[in-house]
Order: structure tokens, then C-alpha cells, then sequence
């Protein structure tokens, strides 16, 4: 389970709490008396995100295989250039047989020979049928794809920091509301004993402020537990020091007006790095394909080489015992049985290209899909936001009532407490739901491939 799934979870658990203990947490370190500290850092989204960029391995990985694609586009280029290779070897021969008879005349060859070559020589491709020019292309643009992978990996990680940061402006929201209130569930435990001692209310009214606060003291032990898994979770993030304790004061209410669904998906269609890259590589699926057609064409090369031969014992040059024979020529060929052996080859490379495309028409209705359901979740939980205000408003005048009947006598303490019950749960969901419209906002703008832009 995810430490997002997890927070969610325990937050539906403290709401869920609320319902009948009236408060749903309050933090570890009142639980356990420990002294409290000063959080080290109060960090904004937009530090974090910075911070979270810069220090990601993920984008760093992504800059290493651009270079790794830059460095295979310069050794395409390499292969402009001539090739040439310079030999020197030194052979003895031993000849036990030395005499040829050819009738009346006899040829002796030497008991043992001596035998020096040196060869330089220097090739250039004139023509190859465009094979170096597609291969520079091909992997030009696969160093553009490279590139793109960047991009994306920048997103990823920012939207992991902007998940994180919201996860733990929750937490310490719900820790926040709870230790504003428990200041008033205390209030109400000395007023209901003073009134037990007056005889105006029963044990039973005490006893159950008291199993409210006992509630409060389990659920805090959670929230504390899970606030401290995502703040290390976040500072591995950032690339700060996991002991580093992380507060945000306040998140902006991404409450912007909204255009159309469709401004958003045309956005998307022009942005998102996925179609970008398949757009990439429908161009290099078509090199590939002017490259396996070159396989027909004839070549064309030109050379130049040099011999040194020498036949004495001694390897430096001594008159009259070696020669140096200098070479230049053109050499055309051509594989003509490629004229009916490339066509298979060049009918894959066309279906390779046409996949490109049908992955690409399935990429654009998923991210049609992805931003629609993206803006009607924002929309959803800016509703949300409308109609918990409205609540608290309800549950504020609610409450207020209540308590003047309590002090009156005229209501329960357990009336009394089932009306602070819903304020409170009613004050907690609006934060929650303020933060998971900020969510909601940044998860449509990374839809549309705009998140870093």
C-alpha cells in the first residue's frame, strides 16, 4: 500500500471517529510528554519542487542516456570520415629444398630468406547509397527522443514531490485542528465535573468527555506515526537530511477559473511528451526504411596504399634491396541480388512504422480520457470545498445553539457533544478537501503535459 493510500486511509478513519468521539487526533509528542521541538524547516511547493528537480536521480539517469545518444550520434557522424591503417612485419623463411630442375637448366634459391613489408593505406566511401547520411539521421532523432525522456522524467518526479507535499499538509492540518480543539474538550471535561459536583449532570456525562479525549490520545499515536513516514519519505525526495522535520503553513487554493475540458485535452495533444517521442519515432521508422531501400544501391570507394618490401636482414633501407610500390584506385560494387532479397525487409520496416502509428491513436484517446476524468475530479472537489463551507456555517449555528441549551440544562452533554462533533468533523474536511482540490489541479495540468512549464 502506498504512503498516499495510507494517509488517505487514516484520515477516513479519524473522520470516521469524529462521528462518535467528536475529535479525531492530537499529536504524539503531548501523548507521550516528550519536550517539543520546532520544526527544522517550514518549506513552500514551489522550494520543494526545486529542491526535488535538482537532486533527483531519476533525472540525472535521463541526462546520462542523452549523452549516451549524443555520443552514438557523433559516432555515426565518424563514419564520414576515411579509414586508415598502417602495417609493418618482419617474415623469415627457412628452405631445407633450395633447388628447382627444369632439365638442362637448374634454379637455386637461398638456405634461408629475409622478408620486410610495410603497408599504409588510406580508404574513402565516394558513394554508399546514403547509408551513413540515414544512420546520422536515425540516431540524431533518437538523441531527440533522449531528450524528451527528460522532460518526462522532471514531471514524475514533481508530481511525486506535489503528492508528498499535500500528504503531509493533511496530516498536519488534522493535527492542527485537533490541537485547536482539545483545548476546548478539556474546557468541557472541568465544566462537566463542576457540574457533576453540583449535582446537575450524572457520572455518565463526565465519562464520556473523558472517553472522547481517550480516543483522541489512540488515533493521535497513528497520525503522528504517519506523519512521520511521509516527512522522511519527502526528504529523500528533496535530498535533504532524513532527519530533517518539514511544516507547511499554508498551500495556495488552486481555485482558478477553468476553460472548457476540450482547451485542455487540445493542450495535451500538443504537449505530452508520449506523442512527442511517437511522433519522433514514426520520423525514424521512416529512416529506417529509406536505409533498408539503400541496401540496393550500388558503391562506390576510392583508396590509396603504400608497400614498403624489403628482402634483406636488416629492416632499414638499404639501396637496391627493397621497393616501395604506391597504389590508387577506385573500387564499384554493387550487391545486385538485394533487388529481390531487400523487399521483405523493407515490408517489416513499413509495418514497424505502422505500429508507431496505431500506438500513437491509442496514446491520444487514453490522454483524452486521463484529462477529462482529471478535469471532472477537479471540478468534483471544488463542489466539495462549496458545500463543506456551507456546512460549517450549519454546524457552526448548530453547535452554538446546543451549547446555550447545555448551559441552560435544557440539552444532554450528549447532544452537546454530538453538535461539536459535527463542527469539528466538519472544520477537518475542509481542509482536507482544500488539499485534495490543490491535488486535483495539479494532477489536470500534469495531464496536459504542463506541469514543469
Amino acid at each position: 500500500m502506498t504512503t498516499q493510500n495510507k494517509t488517505t486511509n487514516l484520515l477516513n478513519a479519524v473522520s470516521k471517529t469524529f462521528k462518535y468521539f467528536a475529535i479525531p487526533a492530537v499529536i504524539l509528542t503531548f501523548l507521550t510528554g516528550q519536550t517539543v521541538h520546532a520544526q527544522d524547516r517550514v518549506i513552500t511547493l514551489d522550494e520543494a519542487l526545486k529542491l526535488g528537480v535538482e537532486s533527483s536521480n531519476m533525472v540525472k539517469l535521463s541526462k546520462a542516456k542523452v549523452d549516451q545518444a549524443i555520443a552514438q550520434f557523433n559516432q555515426a557522424k565518424d563514419g564520414e570520415l576515411p579509414t586508415g591503417k598502417v602495417s609493418f612485419g618482419y617474415n623469415r623463411a627457412e628452405i631445407p629444398a633450395n633447388t628447382l630442375d627444369f632439365g638442362q637448366s637448374k634454379i637455386g634459391l637461398p638456405k634461408s630468406a629475409d622478408a620486410f613489408l610495410g603497408i599504409a593505406s588510406l580508404n574513402e566511401v565516394i558513394f554508399g547509397g546514403n547509408r551513413l547520411k540515414y544512420a546520422e539521421q536515425s540516431t540524431d532523432l533518437l538523441a531527440q527522443v533522449a531528450r524528451l525522456d527528460i522532460d518526462n522524467s522532471r514531471d514524475v518526479i514533481a508530481y511525486d514531490i506535489i503528492n508528498s507535499y499535500y500528504d503531509l499538509y493533511k496530516v498536519l492540518q488534522s493535527k492542527k485542528v485537533v490541537d485547536q480543539n482539545l483545548a476546548t474538550i478539556d474546557q468541557q471535561i472541568k465544566q462537566a465535573q463542576r457540574f457533576f459536583d453540583q449535582g446537575i449532570v450524572t457520572k455518565n456525562d463526565v465519562l464520556r468527555f473523558q472517553l472522547q479525549r481517550a480516543n483522541i490520545e489512540l488515533n493521535g499515536i497513528d497520525l503522528e506515526t504517519n506523519r512521520k513516514i511521509v516527512n522522511y519519505n519527502l526528504d529523500i525526495l528533496l535530498g535533504l537530511p532524513e532527519t530533517t522535520q518539514l511544516t507547511i503553513n499554508t498551500v495556495a487554493e488552486d481555485n482558478k477559473q477553468l476553460n472548457p475540458v476540450t482547451d485542455y485535452i487540445d493542450t495535451a495533444l500538443s504537449t505530452r511528451y508520449e506523442l512527442r517521442q511517437l511522433d519522433l519515432r514514426n520520423k525514424v521508422a521512416d529512416v529506417n526504411i529509406k536505409n533498408v531501400r539503400a541496401n540496393t544501391s550500388p558503391t562506390l570507394a576510392a583508396s590509396a596504399g603504400l608497400y614498403y618490401v624489403d628482402v634483406s636482414a636488416d629492416p632499414l633501407p638499404q639501396s637496391g634491396k627493397y621497393i616501395t610500390p604506391v597504389t590508387v584506385g577506385l573500387t564499384f560494387g554493387w550487391n545486385f541480388s538485394s533487388l529481390w532479397t531487400n523487399k521483405n525487409k523493407i515490408t517489416e520496416a513499413k509495418i514497424q512504422q505502422d505500429e508507431v502509428g496505431f500506438t500513437k491513436a491509442l496514446t491520444i484517446n487514453n490522454i483524452k480520457r486521463e484529462v477529462n476524468q482529471d478535469y471532472q475530479n477537479y471540478l468534483m472537489a471544488l463542489s466539495k470545498i462549496k458545500l463543506l463551507q456551507t456546512s460549517i456555517d450549519q454546524a457552526g449555528e448548530n453547535n452554538k445553539i446546543l451549547e446555550s441549551k447545555y448551559q441552560s440544562n435544557i440539552a444532554s452533554a450528549t447532544d452537546k457533544a454530538d453538535a461539536q462533533t459535527l463542527l469539528y468533523q466538519a472544520e477537518i474536511n475542509l481542509e482536507l478537501a482544500k488539499a485534495d482540490a490543490g491535488l486535483a489541479y495539479y494532477t489536470l495540468i500534469k495531464s496536459t503535459g504542463k506541469l514543469n512549464k
